[in-house]
């Protein structure tokens, strides 16, 4: 029987779990998104988000930065009445501010990936915890990095979300020792 961390419950967690979680990234759109659905998930479930992704990429299409910073009132307008997404009007309007800042750490770094990996050394954090209670909800590091997004601009970044982002994208490996993938997630980053 394949041993997982226990937080998956649903048949979509599970997959998420399986195939993404803690998975390094180094794609700057899929950074973007993922940046995007944390500061979405904040107050509520990340299996709501993750129900509703694929309404997200087609809401903001495709994660586009360069398209989202150039939104408009008419967008926002469209956005908060599409059902598929979280119509919460700080969050979309959120989504377009962080698409600007985006783009400017992107110039400034030539990639947002250099940008964020240098905050972890450019090497996951592996903490292999042997359960749950020894997984924190924030570190230095995504304190760092949360004050250095909202210096920059950027919104829905707290601590906490940047450390959910962290793990989601894996700059942080925090599968349990007994998780079939945290030897898999481990593995040096590309």
């Amino acid at each position: 029987m394949i041993q997982r961390c226990p937080w998956p419950k649903t048949d979509l967690d599970i997959v998420y779990h399986d195939t993404e979680w803690g998975v390094p990234i180094h794609d700057d759109r899929q950074l973007f998104e993922f940046l995007i659905l944390e500061g979405a998930q904040a107050g509520l479930s990340w299996s709501t988000i993750l129900k509703k992704r694929e309404n997200y990429r087609v809401a903001f299409d495709q994660f586009d930065a360069k398209k989202i910073a150039a939104y408009g009132a008419g967008d926002v307008q469209r956005l908060l009445s599409n059902p598929g997404i979280v119509r919460n009007k700080l969050k979309v309007r959120s989504t377009i501010l962080n698409a600007k800042a985006f783009l400017s750490v992107r110039e400034e770094f030539g990639s947002f990936d250099s940008y964020l990996w240098r905050f972890v050394g450019g090497t996951p954090i592996v903490r292999a915890p042997k359960n749950f209670t020894n997984v924190p909800a924030r570190t230095s590091e995504s304190d760092a990095l949360s004050k250095d997004l909202v210096r920059r601009g950027f919104k829905f970044v707290g601590t906490t979300i940047c450390y959910a982002f962290m793990q989601a994208v894996g700059m942080a490996n925090d599968h349990l020792v007994s998780c079939f993938r945290q030897g898999e997630c481990a593995r040096p980053s590309l």
